[in-house]
């Protein structure tokens, strides 16, 4: 899943600075699964705009709506059978950069405005803690790899591990990290297929896509 987490308050308060009517939209897939958009992530923010706006006098209505997803039209367009989008200054989007972008496609005559910061396509490890675990690279090798993926999961994003930097199993990054090389050795010779790594994975090409990992996101307030 998409991981994402809400932005600063006060950078989303600033944000909305001018507007008289905003709609705060929830997303219900992804990022309500993460804790950070969806209907109770809606009320929450909506609630905190009201009480800080008004403190400052700010005469501001604001409606919270949270539909099944952002990315896909076919969601989107059931919003106007909800509410009239045209009643609203700014439409506040709580969901990834994806959803943000396409609201603004269909909404293109409105503000739209993200009220979260995308992080990372990840799992969920327990409650309150997520880690990444794809980059998007375009270029899947999972399948050479014993399903562990060494752009995301390998700080130096290696296409040919181990580096010299591992320890005991561990990323010299942080010895909290496993170094995913150990892991896909460690699996591919369970599987009896660690003949697989007797191929060098040439030059990685970034074209597609690709950026660096790996990442996690914990939210101390839900962590066991």
């Amino acid at each position: 899943m998409i991981v994402a987490k809400r932005k600063p308050f006060e950078e989303i308060k600033e944000s909305v600075v001018g507007a008289k009517r905003i709609l705060v939209l929830g997303c219900g897939t992804c990022v309500a699964v993460c804790l950070s958009g969806g209907e109770k992530d809606v009320a929450i923010l909506a609630l905190q705009l009201k009480m800080a706006l008004k403190l400052e006098n700010q005469d501001v209505h604001i409606d919270e709506l949270t539909i099944e997803r952002q990315c896909d039209r076919e969601f989107i367009e059931q919003i106007g059978t909800r509410v009239n989008p045209d009643d609203y200054d700014v439409i506040l989007s709580m969901a990834c950069g994806a959803g943000v972008q396409l609201l603004s496609d269909v909404f293109e005559h409105k503000v739209v405005l993200p009220a979260l910061n995308t992080t990372f396509i990840g799992v969920a490890e327990k409650l309150g803690v997520w880690s990444e675990r794809c980059s998007g690279c375009g270029d899947c090798i999972l399948g050479k790899t014993a399903g562990l993926c060494p752009i995301a999961r390998c700080a130096k994003q290696l296409l040919n591990g181990p580096c010299g930097g591992s320890v005991n199993g561990k990323c010299e990054i942080s010895k909290e990290v496993d170094c995913v090389w150990q892991l896909i050795i460690d699996r591919l010779t369970r599987l009896d297929r660690l003949e697989m790594l007797e191929e060098i994975f040439p030059v990685k090409d970034w074209s597609p896509a690709g950026h660096g990992g790996p990442r996690k996101m914990v939210r101390e307030d839900l962590k066991l």
